[in-house]
């Protein structure tokens, strides 16, 4: 029997033992009409509109102690953006103190169009990729 598909293997909740860095460069220029969230209505954004739209998502979700928006590069700067960078960090157990090697990363560079809304990319990166054995 072949395995679900990727959306459908994976919880819609989000993975406890990751954390996300979302990074956004304030200085590239460029917007991109994009829905905040699934089904919602394309909103024109440029880098400081992506920042507060990304971190007023993080704030109703509830997820300010697992996704962090910052401002810094993002790569991508030969074209106009706006540009996104995702660094995925392992959570640190509790008692242990957290540190800063990802584990995995994924940019949104010249592609933000391309999602079907902004909310994708905490939703995406927020999960566990299934592995090859469907563990």
């Amino acid at each position: 029997m072949p395995l679900p598909a990727w959306p459908e293997l994976c919880s819609t909740s989000a993975v406890p033992d990751r954390l996300l860095v979302v990074t956004v460069c304030p200085q590239e220029p460029g917007v991109v009409r994009l829905p905040l969230t699934r089904g919602g209505r394309p909103e024109r954004l440029d880098a400081a509109g992506i920042i507060a739209a990304l971190r007023a998502l993080v704030v109703a979700r509830g997820l300010e102690g697992r996704v962090s928006v910052r401002e810094g590069c993002a790569g991508g700067c030969g074209r106009p953006g706006p540009n996104v960078s995702v660094d995925v960090h392992a959570a640190a157990p509790p008692g242990r103190r957290q540190d800063r090697v990802a584990i995995d990363w994924k940019t949104y560079v010249y592609s933000l169009g391309a999602l079907d809304c902004l909310a994708t990319i905490i939703d995406e990166n927020l999960r566990t990729p299934p592995t090859r054995s469907g563990r």
